[in-house]
């Protein structure tokens, strides 16, 4: 018995110190790699500010020996004539030569400006720092009358208005809030973290214990089930908002051929008030009068409220108890915009099959890309994705926020990462640029308070923003040159130029993505073209925030990316960015 014992205690040393050496060299191979890593990483940094050290340190170059530095060592960007705003354009339209060397010197820093920018953007939604004060203030008593639990039909829904998703803070309070603002008699709330507004109940009750869902930002609060919506009356509330939402005249138009067929909704009218009284009712966001009768609708193909005629045509001597002049003329339509949202393309989708394309919606910070994404969804009809995820954006209804970004399931993805193997990756692009100065200031206002925020004057005059334009200015041009650069198939879309001409640069945007256009959703679009991210209030800055170096800065970027987009055979950028 012993000599068995002994080989085995024997075995069990060996392998003790067989275990130890080896984990002495599994040390040593990560210890190796790690510098080897460290060191590529450290030479690279090298080459990236070899050529930015002795520049501008605290505070930004001369135009001239800045552009010197940077700019005028490629054999595609000509260094005098860059200078003037004049680059040399080669003879093939569908290639774009190599990047001017002081672009490529600074690719390592714009990719660690990028990781900072996502970390502070993910550190701000986590914290709650990108919520303006003026949001975080809800009701806290429920003034609402509740009316029960009723079935929800997602294909049809009744409460189809004011849609919106919180899915940390719903509170029964807010969404009574949001849906009284608009006017709206009805808000139901459902699986825990969704809100809808109406005027007509659902027509189907289901058991007072099917909703059971907790609201996610009220303990001990009930909003709704699976499939199953918590339905309050919000008359006391109504009444209380109508009083202070007022409706927008929209001017005098021509009366359409066959106006009975065109609106689906009349009755013969007293007053304004009673019009517009009458057509929030039936859930239209259009009051039309024609003395004496009053129609209700939409804008359509046929009555697109394009060509406003002089108010004087609609004229006449019955005034209503507002002192509103009424129409008595036949041929022409007195039109208010009522507080009601036009609901004819606020249902969205996911595509019913995945697709096998991958289509990116580009754009530097601050350009518009959430407002876009707001308008292709409703002209579409399904939503889109993002590289990233924010969830503040994810309550406000855009549902592909929360899809991995290669899912196939959206129709286009957001993005504002740069570089060759990051835009290959994609088969084709909508790039959006807007005039830097405009991107600039918009991102700043976001970095300081949100999407819809304002920085203060302290934060304009604060050492943070000149630092903040050093860094990001050039970020916005060489997000620009690459796209055009290595981006397969390219639309290029200029947001002032959505603004100015909306339907005719959506239609365009529809069609590159591959959907048929829906006219009469594109109107639609046009009724709620602002969507849930405009800014509050006014612009706090009251002063030009750049100084004449950032704006020399800030030109010589603006002429490189004009005259890049003319080397694709593109419409240069708008007469308004250009350097004055």
């Amino acid at each position: 018995m012993a000599k068995p014992f002994f080989s085995l205690q024997k075995f069990l040393r060996r392998a003790q110190f067989f275990l130890f050496f080896l984990t002495i060299a599994y040390l040593m191979a990560g210890s190796l790699l790690l510098l080897q890593r460290s060191y590529l990483v450290i030479q690279q940094n090298n080459r990236g500010t070899a050529n930015v050290q002795g520049s501008a340190v605290d505070g930004l170059m001369p135009l001239d020996r800045y552009l010197e530095q940077r700019m005028f060592r490629s054999s595609y960007w000509n260094t005098k004539e860059l200078a003037g705003g004049n680059i040399q354009e080669k003879q093939e339209s569908n290639v774009l030569l190599d990047q001017p060397l002081w672009l490529i010197s600074r690719n390592s820093e714009l990719r660690q400006l990028r990781r900072r920018w996502f970390h502070n953007f993910v550190g701000d939604r986590e914290h709650g720092q990108g919520v303006p004060s003026k949001l975080q203030k809800h009701t806290t008593v429920n003034k609402g009358t509740y009316i029960g639990c009723f079935i929800e039909n997602a294909e049809d829904r009744t409460l189809k208005a004011t849609v919106f998703y919180d899915l940390r803070k719903m509170t029964i309070s807010h969404c009574q809030s949001a849906c009284a603002e608009r006017t709206y008699i009805y808000a139901g709330l459902s699986y825990g973290s969704e809100c809808y507004c109406g005027n007509s109940l659902p027509p189907n009750r289901a058991k007072e214990e099917e909703c059971n869902n907790e609201c996610k930002g009220e303990k001990g609060s009930v909003c709704g089930g699976v499939s199953r919506l918590s339905v309050f009356q919000l008359e006391k509330l109504h009444t209380v908002v109508k009083q202070k939402k007022n409706s927008t005249y929209r001017g005098c138009y021509r009366a359409p051929e066959n106006g009975t067929d065109v609106f689906p909704a009349s009755f013969f009218n007293i007053s304004t008030d009673m019009c517009l009284d009458f057509c929030s009712a039936k859930e239209y966001p259009l009051a039309i009068i024609q003395w004496p009768e009053c129609f209700c609708g939409y804008p359509t193909v046929q009555f697109n409220l394009y060509e406003r005629l002089d108010d004087y045509l609609c004229s006449g001597s019955l005034n209503d108890s507002s002192g509103s002049e009424v129409l008595r003329d036949e041929n022409y339509y007195s039109v208010y915009q009522t507080p009601i949202q036009d609901t004819r393309c606020t249902t969205r989708r996911f595509l019913p099959t995945k697709s096998k394309v991958f289509i990116a919606l580009s754009s530097f910070p601050g350009a518009g890309n959430t407002w876009v994404r707001h308008l292709i969804e409703y002209a579409t009809g399904y939503y889109t994705g993002s590289y990233y995820f924010d969830g503040t954006l994810y309550n406000k209804g855009f549902k592909g926020e929360k899809d991995h970004w290669r899912s196939g399931r959206t129709i286009c993805v957001k993005t504002h990462e740069s570089g060759k193997r990051e835009i290959e990756m994609y088969d084709s692009s909508i790039l959006l640029i807007r005039n830097p100065y405009k991107a600039l200031m918009a991102e700043f206002n976001r970095k300081c308070a949100g999407h819809l925020g304002y920085a203060t004057e302290r934060h304009w005059k604060s050492k943070e923003w000149p630092e903040f334009v050093n860094s990001y200015a050039s970020w916005w041009a060489s997000h620009a040159l690459d796209w055009l650069q290595y981006g397969k198939k390219l639309l290029v879309v200029h947001y002032e130029d959505l603004k100015k001409e909306l339907i005719g640069n959506l239609k365009e945007m529809v069609s590159f993505l591959g959907i048929p256009v829906n006219k009469d959703r594109l109107l639609c679009v046009e009724n709620n073209k602002d969507g849930n991210f405009k800014r509050i209030g006014s612009n706090q800055t009251v002063v030009d925030p750049f100084t004449q170096e950032m704006k020399n800065t800030i030109d010589g970027y603006i002429r490189t990316v004009h005259k890049a987009l003319k080397a694709r055979n593109f419409t240069g950028l708008p007469e308004e960015y250009m350097p004055r």
